[in-house]
């Protein structure tokens, strides 16, 4: 496997949720998922997941791989950390869709030390 067909085949199983949904690609693809449904898009949870990685990987920005380890570690869990980065980085992606400007990474990343530092 090429290094990101890895990387999605670890995020697809650590979520087993998801894996019925994928064993119908085209149906899954067809499906609307709206908050009113109840149910995440499956597809935009493993991609966020893929750009937590990225942001890992990258220490971009600058930081974030520390943040992440401190957050693990406060956790006991590296999958439970990238779902507390997910949340930030979402929130982030919303509101600067919604305001119409960059995401703001520097507000991300205080966001993201708040959940490495309290309790």
């Amino acid at each position: 496997m090429e290094p990101l067909e890895a990387q999605i085949a670890d995020v697809i199983a650590l979520h087993p949720e998801y894996q019925a949904v994928l064993e119908d690609v085209e149906a899954a693809i067809a499906r609307d998922y709206t908050p009113e449904s109840g149910e995440s898009n499956p597809f935009l949870h493993m991609g966020l997941h893929l750009a937590v990685r990225d942001q890992i990987a990258t220490n971009r920005p600058a930081g974030i791989r520390a943040v992440f380890e401190a957050i693990a570690r406060k956790r006991g869990d590296e999958h439970e950390a990238e779902h507390v980065m997910i949340e930030c980085l979402a929130e982030a992606l919303w509101e600067a869709q919604r305001f119409g400007r960059p995401p703001d990474e520097m507000a991300y990343l205080e966001r993201l030390k708040q959940f490495a530092s309290g309790p």
